[in-house]
């Protein structure tokens, strides 16, 4: 086994080693709106988890930039709310261009074509093509310093979903269940790549 203290590694060289140690990852593929301009922010981060079943709470970790907020942060602490979601492989592309650093008052929507659709309980749109959405409001915003500073590297965001939108597609609304050979979910792997094949299934019962 290779050996490597934390303490005695890059910034780069910690984050390549999480990334690449936590796989594959889903991908929140995030809508929240600047409360300035009105633009439309979409942006993917998979630092993004489940939380409870008592309360419908999910995590999202956003990494700062030399110290500064996100766009998305910024986004989700004033206008608290935002819909997630799920990255399948027919839209992994369109992903990818969303993850360029653009300007706070240029929105990543201009970089591709998608169709917008009401939400249920929150004011922002969803995208028409995912086939699963996550609609949220702000729970808890935790702010995570560094071990060796105040400085807050981190955006630690709690979101409960008010709502869950399935396509029938990828979803059986008679059963509520999800039809996982149709749902081909990415995940995010290290550097620049992907799982994109749910082609092999598992399935064993839990131990009583």
């Amino acid at each position: 086994m290779h050996v490597y203290r934390s303490e005695e590694l890059s910034k780069a060289e910690q984050y390549k080693f999480l990334s690449g140690s936590i796989i594959p990852r889903p991908i929140a593929w995030i809508m929240t709106k600047d409360s300035e301009t009105g633009n439309l922010n979409l942006a993917p981060f998979s630092f993004f988890s489940g939380v409870s079943n008592e309360e419908p709470l999910l995590s999202l970790a956003i990494l700062r930039v030399q110290g500064e907020m996100k766009d998305t942060a910024r986004n989700l602490l004033n206008q608290k709310e935002g819909v997630i979601h799920l990255v399948e492989e027919h839209l992994l592309e369109k992903m990818n261009e969303t993850s360029r650093r653009l300007a706070p008052e240029e929105s990543e929507l201009s970089l591709i074509d998608v169709t917008l659709v009401p939400s249920e309980t929150v004011s922002l749109p969803g995208i028409l093509e995912a086939n699963l959405r996550l609609e949220t409001r702000l729970h808890n915003h935790i702010p995570i310093t560094s071990g060796d500073s105040e400085a807050v590297v981190t955006d630690l965001f709690i979101l409960k979903v008010t709502a869950f939108q399935f396509a029938s597609e990828i979803f059986d609304e008679k059963e509520k269940h999800f039809k996982l050979d149709k749902l081909k979910a990415v995940g995010r792997l290290s550097g620049p790549n992907y799982a994109v094949s749910f082609d092999e299934l598992v399935e064993l019962e839990r131990p009583q």
